[in-house]
């Protein structure tokens, strides 16, 4: 049985008719990791962005197939229910709405995507309990609305949560490791580490080296000017660490 749950075939996306993505080639298996890194302006976040469907960027050529599913016909909803999850680099606050109410919420309307029965109130409680113990969430954040006044270490440890709570199958995390300390970058680090499984795979898109440490990919893809110029194992990313971006700019620089 063929395990590939993501297969981009030549990729191409704009924004206001500037063409960010050239042609992006990208195969992820279930139970793998792939770092993706490269320098400001390279297509990163914007990769992240067409995979969930965010509707500022346009599709000009290329197919995205996810699990058998042509991705790129999908909404940004039906591509959450049927698996997608993005860490947002920025995580947004949301007054007024208790993350109690939000996850429920978010949880019952994937199991009516998947013709599954609502989860009752009590079978919730009980899974937002083991799932809120696998970040380290404290009770009284997981009570409170979303995001509100969380700090950035917070919003990022409440963000592992909710990938926790809906079990996706592919996980891009867009530079989660912005602004954290050591200690909340460890625990998300953890918390991800903890989701892993052979079903499901994660995207990590990152600047840095240090968020490898903790998160081990077994594929690092270098994005330059909105390709893949270069892919290789862990090594690749130490290589970025002491070298910088710059040999990768003078090699691709046309």
């Amino acid at each position: 049985m063929d395990n590939i749950l993501l297969n981009v075939n030549n990729l191409h996306a704009s924004i206001n008719g500037k063409e960010i993505l050239k042609g992006i080639n990208l195969t992820i298996r279930q139970g793998e990791v792939h770092a993706i890194m490269g320098p400001n302006g390279s297509g990163k976040s914007t990769l992240s962005a067409v995979l969930t469907g965010n509707p500022s960027f346009t599709v000009t050529e290329g197919s995205v197939d996810f699990h058998g599913k042509d991705l790129l016909s999908l909404s940004p909803e039906d591509r959450s229910h049927e698996g997608l999850f993005l860490s947002f680099q920025y995580p947004v606050e949301i007054p007024g709405v208790s993350m109690v109410n939000f996850m429920r919420a978010a949880i019952n309307a994937k199991r009516k995507y998947l013709n599954e029965e609502p989860l009752s109130a009590s079978d919730f409680l009980k899974l937002m309990r083991q799932k809120r113990a696998i970040v380290e969430l404290d009770n009284k954040l997981a009570s409170r609305s979303v995001n509100e006044g969380f700090s950035g270490g917070e919003k990022k440890r409440n963000e592992i949560f909710q990938m926790a709570m809906l079990e996706p199958l592919l996980s891009i995390l867009d530079e989660t490791d912005s602004g954290l300390d050591i200690d909340a970058l460890r625990i998300v680090a953890e918390g991800v580490n903890k989701l892993k499984s052979q079903e499901n795979a994660t995207i990590v898109i990152t600047h840095y080296q240090r968020l490898l440490d903790y998160i081990k990919p077994d594929f690092v893809h270098i994005l330059y000017k909105g390709r893949i110029v270069m892919t290789g194992g862990p090594e690749l990313a130490l290589e970025l660490e002491k070298t910088g971006y710059d040999w990768i700019k003078q090699k691709y620089n046309d």
